[in-house]
């Protein structure tokens, strides 16, 4: 009953493409979910996570923030996408907000209730998009980054979950105090759990970098997909 199809879209400057995957057998528009990827770009990772959101209910959305097709195929080519969009976080927020606005335009998606969530940059990207203001229920960053962007909304309307390796380091706890600290500050429903004896890219399978603190963790890998899920089905209603 899961159909992903390729879905393509424009923000007026650049095309990006990503992947969607629904369940065919549902007849009323469903809660829409974006996934966004990390610093390699859109893969079969983030479209695997769209099709496991599909099985739950929602239509899932491997979104495309690098665009014009760009994937990295080297650690390095990985690095130089990473610094174009950290080197613009406007331009960041408006790739997601048309990520965002194309969700939205789709068929079988329930408008009033979405969400996005995002792995290692990804993490960055959505925390960025709800940063910007934008009109999204709920965003879940997952082994993200959280140094915020120069400008600030004064206010975030999403609902902010946070799922966090304590031992990342990439984002150590003064970080994280950071972040706690601009929540509390712009946003009304927010939420940081840390797993311990956990590093960056935690839920990666082909994570394996122990000495630089990145690493497969699956006890709590199934944590936080425990508690991404719980959220969703909190904050845009059951995905039945």
């Amino acid at each position: 009953m899961i159909q992903t199809q390729r879905h393509t879209y424009s923000d007026g400057k650049a095309t990006y493409s990503g992947w969607i995957s629904w369940d065919t057998s549902r007849s009323e528009p469903a809660p829409g979910v974006m996934v966004a990827h990390a610093f390699g770009g859109q893969g079969d990772f983030e479209k695997d996570r769209a099709e496991d959101l599909a099985r739950l209910g929602y239509v899932g959305f491997a979104i495309d923030y690098y665009g014009e097709g760009r994937r990295a195929e080297t650690h390095e080519q990985a690095l130089a996408l990473m610094a174009e969009v950290n080197a613009d976080r406007a331009d960041l927020a408006s790739r997601m907000t048309a990520a965002l606005d194309s969700l939205k335009s789709l068929d079988q998606v329930d408008i009033n209730r979405v969400a996005a969530i995002g792995y290692c940059l990804g993490g960055k990207a959505v925390l960025d998009l709800a940063r910007s203001g934008a009109r999204v229920n709920a965003v879940v960053s997952l082994h993200g980054v959280y140094d915020p962007p120069s400008e600030l909304n004064p206010k975030i309307t999403a609902s902010v979950l946070v799922l966090h390796g304590w031992d990342d380091p990439l984002c150590p706890p003064n970080m994280v105090q950071a972040l706690a600290t601009e929540m509390t500050k712009s946003c009304d429903d927010w939420q940081i759990l840390a797993f311990g004896l956990t590093g960056h890219s935690f839920t990666d399978p082909t994570a394996n970098a122990p000495q630089d603190g990145i690493f497969y963790q699956a006890r709590s890998n199934r944590r936080a997909w425990d508690a991404l899920t719980r959220f969703l089905d909190e904050q845009i209603g059951a995905a039945d």
